[in-house]
């Protein structure tokens, strides 16, 4: 039955960026799907956070982890934890992220050098170190959180849309390599979503009215509208489909 192949029953989610917003809703839908989570984000709480508590309420087991991405040494020391803790991850989903807002001619190194960190370095030492343990299982998916700035400049973001772009690229750099391995990698790129790091546009009338206006659907993105794509691409009826990156926007990039 087509519905089996999206089952993640015995399945194991490592979700970056599960506090909140996408990541929460991403990590909500795996547990309905079956899996159990491992969640971190930079200040996720150690245990009764909501994101937990939600899991916990669907039968399913949650184990959380603080650690701030922008510091290598803290980055592998988590890696280091949860391959301690948890013999097998099955799904990596390389959600979390950060973005500093400046013209790019006053754009600072410090911005430039966090956003890139999080959003691109820490990302690919993820894939790598949980991916070789995929790759010599001979079966895993990976799913990296893209954005409409993976095709589009946007504005005031150069750091957040270079490393988006180079997510991208990432993604399709890594199935070239681990696809005839058993292993999957995708994207999703989500548009624009009622979110915290959307929030500066959300409190600017004239932009929020301007995006508004140019999203097909007639409204911004909630995080459930990523609860299919995540399910379907973590799970088994996506085994052919890698190195592609998932427009999840409703319609923005068709106008």
């Amino acid at each position: 039955m087509i519905l089996d192949q999206f089952k993640l029953d015995g399945k194991v989610a490592l979700v970056t960026g599960c506090k909140r917003g996408i990541g929460k809703g991403m990590a909500v839908a795996l547990a309905e799907a079956g899996a159990d989570i491992i969640g971190v984000s930079a200040s996720l709480e150690p245990t009764g956070s909501e994101v937990e508590n939600e899991v916990i309420a669907l039968g399913r087991n949650f184990k959380g982890y603080a650690c701030d991405f922008s510091d290598r040494n803290a980055l592998y020391a988590f890696i280091q934890q949860v391959k301690s803790d948890f013999p097998k991850v099955d799904i990596l989903v390389n959600n979390a992220g950060t973005i500093m807002r400046a013209p790019a001619a006053e754009h600072p190194d410090d911005y430039w050098d966090t956003v890139i960190e999080v959003n691109l370095n820490a990302q690919f030492v993820l894939s790598r170190e949980f991916g070789k343990d995929m790759i010599q299982r001979g079966s895993g998916k990976v799913i990296f959180t893209a954005s409409l700035l993976t095709f589009q400049g946007g504005i005031t973001v150069p750091g957040y849309a270079a490393s988006k772009g180079g997510i991208g690229q990432l993604t399709m750099a890594l199935s070239n390599e681990w696809s005839s391995k058993g292993v999957q990698v995708n994207a999703i790129a989500p548009g624009y979503i009622a979110t915290d790091n959307t929030q500066a546009l959300q409190d600017d009338p004239e932009r929020s009215q301007a995006i508004l206006s140019r999203i097909p659907a007639g409204r911004w993105g909630k995080p459930d509208d990523f609860a299919g794509p995540v399910v379907f691409l973590a799970s088994a009826a996506s085994d052919y489909m890698s190195g592609h990156t998932m427009v999840v926007d409703g319609g923005w990039m068709g106008r």
